[in-house]
């Protein structure tokens, strides 16, 4: 990586600490409710190798209800497909070889994707990189502490953390990209699109259509 790219990775980092404490009391909730359903280990491995909490929080859902496996991974993909039109977006920006490409893809999640836009379409991959990487282990590391101190932390719907990330995310689009024109039209298209098929829908189906506005920007 180049002097350039190590200083926007810095940056990156430093603008994704706010968000990695977030997420790590996101963590938090979901080890404590996903260890009656799954045990100690299962939430921890989850954490780690799917890395995305609002599918996790599906699939941890249909289990409470009593769903199998097969319903509750259906769950957590059909919400972690609106990465597909984010991904679309974000491919012009990569470069390099296809195993490097695919390895910055990993860094891809909502918080990182949003805040590494510079306007017209484009993406700055290093502060992507960056801004992911602090949430990583805290994810992880959340996740454990709900498991092993679920006792002690009690019901984490009392606390209202389930309102952390839509509060973090009005915010980012407020202050960095509700500009006029574009981006303001992608955006309210999304709210709209989400608005009206979350009343008719699976759970999902909303962020993924809504997410698909996301298009439009990287037409242009």
């Amino acid at each position: 990586m180049s002097s350039e790219g190590r200083e926007r990775f810095r940056q990156g980092f430093s603008a994704g600490i706010a968000y990695a404490v977030a997420a790590l009391l996101l963590a938090i909730s979901f080890g404590v409710l996903a260890q009656p359903l799954m045990g100690n280990v299962a939430p921890i491995v989850m954490s780690a190798v799917v890395f995305a909490g609002a599918a996790q929080f599906a699939a941890t859902a249909v289990l409470a209800a009593g769903g199998g496996a097969a319903a509750a991974i259906a769950a957590g993909v059909l919400l972690n497909l609106r990465y597909v039109p984010m991904g679309i977006a974000l491919a012009p920006s990569l470069t390099g070889g296809r195993w490097r490409r695919a390895a910055i893809g990993q860094a891809l999640i909502d918080f990182s994707w949003a805040a590494a836009s510079v306007g017209g379409g484009r993406f700055d991959p290093a502060f992507m990189v960056g801004a992911t990487a602090p949430s990583y282990p805290l994810w992880v590391g959340g996740t454990a502490i709900g498991v092993f101190a679920g006792d002690l932390i009690g019901d984490p719907g009392a606390l209202g953390l389930d309102a952390i990330f839509p509060a973090f995310f009005l915010c980012l689009l407020v202050e960095g990209e509700l500009r006029p024109g574009l981006p303001a039209l992608v955006a309210g298209l999304g709210s709209l699109i989400a608005l009206c098929l979350i009343p008719f829908t699976p759970a999902g189906v909303p962020v993924i259509a809504a997410s698909a506005a996301a298009l439009l920007g990287a037409r242009r």
